[in-house]
């Protein structure tokens, strides 16, 4: 395996919490209807710029827009630094990475800045070659672009790559872009409709990694 790409959120760290309450937050504060906590969980694998207009029971203005998405950030940053966790097993799965010399890289539905703050934050962002986020890339997930960028930045090569991640949007990425694709039981989507993607491979613990490499 030359390189394995993960996803961030309910991939590398526990954000669900933190993408809850913000969301509610936000939609609550800019008087537009609150979406539940399933909606917006299912959506967390995609950017905000596309998910709150999914998850919006109507058409919203774009200053409607533009409101839900500063208040969205100011909470985020607020409340991440209590409740942004590393899934356990992740730094170890992460050091024996590195050991074995793989190349890791975050390819994520958050903006670059945000999602250095975050791998720094859980103390992991030193494992990383590489970290792309949502303002980096032409066409959001699950559009492969964010996968051939990083192909052609550092002369990897697809097929002999491994993408990870925890929603359909990963596993569908990672298709398209021809990758080797491993979903992960313990994020957002439901192990039967993580399968109906057809994954490389699917595994039930971080560790579990190191034996399909």
């Amino acid at each position: 395996m030359q390189a394995i790409i993960f996803d961030f959120d309910g991939t590398l760290a526990d954000s669900e919490l933190c993408s809850v309450f913000a969301t509610q937050n936000a939609f609550q504060k800019c008087q537009v209807v609150m979406p539940s906590q399933e909606q917006i969980t299912y959506y967390m694998g995609i950017p905000i710029e596309e998910s709150f207009h999914a998850m919006s029971d109507r058409p919203l203005s774009d200053d409607e827009f533009q409101q839900l998405l500063t208040q969205f950030r100011s909470d985020y940053k607020q409340i991440e630094l209590t409740a942004l966790r590393v899934f356990p097993a992740i730094p170890d799965l992460l050091h024996a990475l590195q050991q074995r010399n793989i190349a890791c890289f975050v390819l994520s539905s958050k903006k670059s800045d945000v999602l250095y703050r975050n791998l720094k934050q859980l103390d992991i962002a030193h494992y990383f070659t590489d970290y792309i986020g949502s303002d980096l890339v032409t066409s959001y997930k699950p559009h492969p672009d964010g996968i051939f960028k990083l192909c052609e930045k550092h002369q990897l090569v697809a097929a002999n790559c491994l993408m990870v991640g925890d929603a359909i949007f990963d596993i569908q990425m990672g298709h398209a872009a021809g990758t080797k694709t491993c979903a992960v039981s313990w994020g957002s989507h439901s192990k039967e409709k993580l399968l109906t993607e057809k994954p490389t491979f699917y595994i039930e613990h971080a560790l579990d990694l190191l034996a399909i490499i």
